[in-house]
């Protein structure tokens, strides 16, 4: 019998060929060794930054037909040929699921600022550390001792605020290092939201109030008192001291976080506000509420310029595109993942079945090319832009249901006409 014999069934682990199988040896047992996803925005921004200096215009920039061996042309959101095309950064493809050993809800999600780790925080108060690249699990820790409500980082990247069931806040360094706790609020936190110079932030909670504090004294600075209930989101705008709120009593208020006035009541919705944020450019307000609306308010004419309509259940999250200034996302009740574009009332893109339960928080990555959610079905997952040749049929492989909307979202810019033939579009 030669050295390996494929019929003998109980050959030897040193009798297999070298090669034929990839074996890794742990000190217990034997084990094949598993390739992870892996997501790297390093080749497109290596790419953007070679190809910049030499192209200066339009029509330079190479097409993009959807064709897989495309996918090398593609370019980070942030490059002025995607960034005029926000519908190319549209994250419905399915990358990975993450759970914990401790199965619980995950309430809330945040990328660190350089994007290489993403933070969750669960119902049984812990934090859950995962790799931004492979999404493989780095660290766990006991950050609070009830449910982790809210995290929120501060605007210079340097600290991490985060708020509980109990109404604690604790500040938090970048190793994740805890330097300051204390009970701000009497009843759980539902948001928290910094200043501009980052020298206040803001605070809301089931207790009805939303409280300004002073991050480097722990001071509590003003008391806002209006909502006739629960107060669940508050924001602060990027470049005024101005606080735009959202509560149970299904009123949106903008408040000076100076004096502690309430400037104006925005009426719209007609159940719970539960979310608030404002865009980038200050001007646009967007919320969402359970009673499966989202509207956009202009505060220069305080007046709704938009209703986005599309939801089959409640409205749970909200979050813009770090990059484009008309692109959001949104999470429902039902799991549902929607994403929007400003000038159009109905979704973009929409994953149907993303969860099995309701999406409590999502968060762009900073680079704009990857989106992740976080839900009541104990799962952590992580979307992408499809590659160019990944349409609707690529999508329903990945998302565990059928995701309908734009032919062409996240990555591939070219078309499929009625005949079969397919055609590109220009940036």
């Amino acid at each position: 019998m030669s050295a390996y014999d494929p019929g003998d069934r109980g050959g030897g682990y040193y009798s297999r060929p070298a090669g034929r199988y990839n074996e890794v040896f742990d000190g217990k047992q034997l084990r094949k060794a598993v390739q992870r996803r892996t997501i790297d925005y390093n080749a497109s921004s290596l790419k953007w930054l070679v190809d910049r200096p030499r192209k200066t215009r339009a029509r330079e920039y190479p097409s993009i037909l959807p064709r897989t061996e495309y996918a090398l042309n593609l370019y980070p959101p942030s490059a002025p040929c995607m960034k005029a095309n926000s519908v190319t950064s549209v994250c419905t493809k399915f990358v990975h699921s993450s759970v914990n050993k401790p199965r619980c809800p995950i309430n809330s999600c945040a990328w660190t600022p350089e994007g290489k780790r993403l933070i969750t925080g669960a119902a049984t108060g812990e934090f859950t550390l995962w790799h931004g690249l492979t999404f493989n699990f780095e660290t766990i820790l006991q950050a609070h001792s009830s449910a982790v409500r809210v995290i929120q980082w501060s605007r210079n990247a340097y600290w991490m605020v985060t708020g509980d069931q109990q109404g604690v806040i604790k500040y938090w360094q970048g190793n994740m290092n805890n330097l300051k706790a204390f009970q701000a609020h009497s009843e759980a936190i539902r948001d928290v939201s910094f200043s501009a110079t980052d020298l206040k932030f803001a605070t809301c909670s089931d207790d009805g109030v939303i409280k300004v504090w002073d991050f480097e004294l722990v001071q509590e600075e003003n008391v806002l008192k209006g909502h006739g209930w629960d107060v669940r989101c508050v924001d602060w705008h990027p470049s005024y001291p101005i606080l735009a709120s959202g509560s149970k009593d299904a009123l949106v208020k903008l408040w000076d976080a100076k004096s502690g006035k309430c400037l104006t009541t925005l009426h719209g919705h007609k159940n719970m506000v539960v979310k608030t944020q404002w865009n980038h450019n200050g001007n646009w307000l967007v919320t969402g509420s359970r009673d499966q609306l989202i509207k956009m308010f202009d505060i220069r004419m305080m007046k709704e310029i938009m209703t986005f309509r599309g939801h089959k259940k409640e409205v749970t999250s909200l979050s813009w595109h770090p990059v484009h200034e008309d692109l959001f996302a949104s999470g429902g009740w039902d799991g549902a993942l929607y994403f929007w574009q400003v000038g159009q009332d109905e979704p973009v893109a929409c994953v149907a079945n993303a969860h099995q339960s309701s999406i409590w928080d999502i968060d762009w990555h900073p680079c704009g090319h990857m989106l992740v959610s976080a839900s009541g079905d104990h799962t952590t997952k992580f979307w992408t832009r499809n590659r160019p040749g990944e349409g609707k049929d690529m999508m329903s492989d990945f998302s565990y249901g059928d995701a309908t909307g734009a032919d062409n979202p996240g990555g591939a810019v070219g078309e499929r006409r009625q005949d079969g033939r397919e055609f590109a579009n220009r940036y």
